[in-house]
Formats: structure tokens, sequence, C-alpha cells
């Protein structure tokens, strides 16, 4: 195996890897968020829905 190929092969999986921490952020970002709180004052339900 070429050098030049070494550093082909390594360029594509460090690409895949970038892109697919950016898939698993994106994907991360589009879960709903929801935050239930209980206290003195009841139980708070805050989210934005989904």
């Amino acid at each position: 195996m070429t050098r030049s190929s070494l550093y082909t092969i390594i360029a594509v999986l460090a690409a895949l890897a970038v892109g697919f921490g950016i898939y698993i952020a994106y994907q991360e970002s589009q879960k709903p968020a929801l935050e239930i709180r209980v206290d003195e004052g009841g139980i708070k339900i805050d989210g934005n829905g989904g």
C-alpha cells in the first residue's frame, strides 16, 4: 500500500467521523425538550412541543 493511499484512507475516515458527528448533533437538536419541575408551588411542565 502506498503512502498516498494511506493518506486517502485517513482523509476519508476523518471526513466520515466529522459527518457522523454533525449528523448526531443535528438529531439531538431535533428532539423535543421537556422539563418537569416539582416544588412548593406545584408541578410545572415546560417543553417545546413535538
